[in-house]
């Protein structure tokens, strides 16, 4: 017997489990632009960083919502959801684009390089069965994301 650790959205799961892996590469994003560009590299990495997994919890969430009304909701939400956090992100960095402490250049870098990597280290948790949706069996959710 299979033990379900998953919660019923898989997306979510999914999502938090890229939140915790961002931690490290954050950190290695963040030291690497500190070395380089000192203390304005370490905001511009950690800016960036914390849009992209903000982009993704918002992702997850709004899939786990519209998943629950009905099929076509969720293509329209998926869509719609995307249009409109490329839009915040857009305007995020052009809210900062003039700031002191932001290199455009880190900022584009990181960005690039923090959602490849994150995507890329993900692969290697995420299950490709539908017996199994979402993280691979044995991958570990945390005790208050399992269902009662």
């Amino acid at each position: 017997m299979v033990d379900q650790t998953t919660t019923d959205a898989p997306e979510l799961d999914i999502a938090r489990d890229l939140a915790r892996h961002a931690l490290p590469l954050g950190a290695v994003l963040i030291a690497f632009s500190a070395l380089i560009w000192r203390a304005d590299g370490a905001f511009t990495s950690a800016f960036a960083m914390a849009i992209i997994v903000l982009n993704l919890l918002a992702a997850a969430g709004l899939m786990a919502w519209s998943a629950r009304i009905s099929p076509t909701v969720l293509m329209a939400a998926v869509f719609g959801g995307f249009v409109v956090r490329m839009a915040i992100v857009a305007f995020a960095i052009f809210a900062v684009k003039d700031r002191s402490w932001v290199e455009l250049p880190l900022l584009a870098f990181s960005l690039l390089i923090g959602q490849l990597g994150l995507l890329f280290w993900e692969t290697r948790y995420v299950s490709g069965s539908l017996a199994f949706p979402g993280l691979k069996p044995g991958v570990a959710v945390p005790k208050e994301a399992r269902p009662s």
